[in-house]
């Protein structure tokens, strides 16, 4: 008899799992997903169109508290554990929900999701959200342009809107945005790739990105999201580890596979932590992984204009993930802010609506921080409003991409910019050349 599966995600690693082992596999029957992290992903389906022959009506996806109600009414034998950025502890907590109620927990690795390219990877991975992937992307990408490839960037998935037309998805210009209907989350990651002239892929089924990546690239750069492993076999694997939260590389899930993987490991934010911390980040490192090399990165901020900063009362946005499932307090506007001598930072919950207020009350560590959270064209509008709101001398933007493009904001502001410099060596184009012999 075929094993009943429930697969237990966030719109992402649960669909590439799906769709490289479960879809054409007569031995399983994926009864249904159940969601979470990210809002409004449950109550809809995933379609027909991608599901498969043995899913003609597609699969529905149920939200992640209804967890136990599922295995017992549909008599599930397996549950698959499909998403990340979670503590160890959490994912045995999942395991002993789903144990109690009388299914096995399993988790998925490499061999069974990976896909192989005919060209060259170079994965960058974390092992928390907000480390610095970005910005040690868009680095790795000008290493491997100026080495005369052809990059071509594949992004990790954030199908938030209809699935189906987001199966396969090419961006190469702003207009491409707005074509797609990207939320904030997703223009923060792709827009910068953009801005340097690279082409970036996204979407839902990764077999059929990664063919169409394949015509235009000598070279496929991975550009993780929420500390996921790979969707490719990376040639080169490249893990960074964040020295403000120490210890999170060993506890944190799938991010402690990514640092055993990897190659290159890269300390960043060196300047911004204590030296304490990024020993003990190195010694880390050095237990779990002692054949990958090590580089020591710093991510300095910019603003143009920061003399508009000084003396002021300020409202800080920040990246969204790092401040909600990553569990930063702050971000890079903080800094920033606090660098150039803002005088306050303002308090931005009594001023919240909506759901962004509903943010605030999930996650309590969030105090002077406002996360731009912008998942739907209303939760935009709320951002908005609650901007509006803050009596704020100043507004400084801590987000990857001009929050100014997609929301309008009345007060004065600055926007924040953070490049990855490596400290010593070896350094990146160095490493890059060696391993991949170029």
């Amino acid at each position: 008899m075929k094993q009943k599966v429930l697969i237990m995600g966030a719109a992402g690693r649960d669909f590439h799992n799906f769709n490289t082992y479960f879809k054409d596999n007569q031995n399983y029957e994926v009864v249904a997903f159940t969601a979470t992290q990210i809002p409004d992903i449950h109550g809809r389906k995933y379609p027909a169109a991608l599901a498969g022959e043995l899913y003609p009506d597609g699969i529905p996806i149920y939200d992640e508290s209804e967890l136990e109600a599922l295995i017992r009414e549909h008599q599930i034998d397996q549950v698959i554990f499909a998403y990340s950025d979670v503590s160890h502890q959490d994912v045995m907590e999942k395991a002993a929900r789903v144990m109690a109620a009388g299914a096995d927990f399993r988790l998925m690795g490499p061999k069974t999701t990976m896909l192989k390219s005919k060209v060259p990877v170079v994965a960058v991975c974390a092992v928390r959200t907000g480390v610095g992937k970005s910005q040690t992307t868009r680095r790795i990408a000008a290493i491997l342009q100026e080495l005369g490839k052809r990059v071509v960037v594949v992004r990790h998935p954030m199908p938030y809107g209809d699935l189906a037309a987001q199966a396969c998805q090419r961006f190469a210009a702003y207009e491409d945005l707005d074509k797609h209907e990207c939320t904030i989350e997703e223009r923060e990651e792709y827009e910068p790739h953009i801005d340097q002239g690279f082409v970036v892929y996204a979407g839902v089924d990764y077999q059929a990105i990664l063919n169409e990546a394949e015509k235009e690239a000598d070279v496929i750069l991975w550009d993780g999201g929420n500390n996921d492993f790979p969707f490719y076999q990376p040639d080169v694997m490249i893990t960074l580890v964040d020295p403000h939260r120490p210890g999170d590389e060993l506890s944190y899930h799938p991010g402690a596979t990514n640092l055993k993987m990897a190659d290159i490991v890269i300390i960043n934010k060196v300047e911004t932590s204590s030296p304490e911390n990024v020993e003990q980040v190195r010694a880390n490192i050095r237990r779990a992984n002692p054949e990958a090399v090590i580089v020591d990165a710093a991510s300095p901020i910019f603003i143009a204009d920061s003399e508009i900063i000084r003396g002021k009362r300020v409202l800080v946005v920040e990246d969204g993930p790092t401040l909600t499932h990553g569990n930063m307090p702050y971000g890079a506007g903080a800094i920033g802010a606090r660098k150039y001598g803002a005088a306050e930072l303002i308090d931005p919950r009594p001023y919240a609506v909506g759901s962004i207020l509903d943010t605030f009350a999930k996650y309590s560590h969030l105090s002077y921080i406002l996360p731009a959270m912008g998942y739907s064209k209303t939760q935009l509008a709320e951002l908005e409003a609650t901007i509006a709101n803050v009596d704020a001398e100043v507004v400084v933007i801590g987000t990857p991409i001009d929050l100014r493009r997609v929301i309008d904001i009345k007060q004065p502001s600055v926007r924040v910019r953070y490049e990855l410099q490596e400290i010593g060596e070896p350094t990146l184009d160095t490493l890059l050349k060696n391993k991949l012999q170029f």
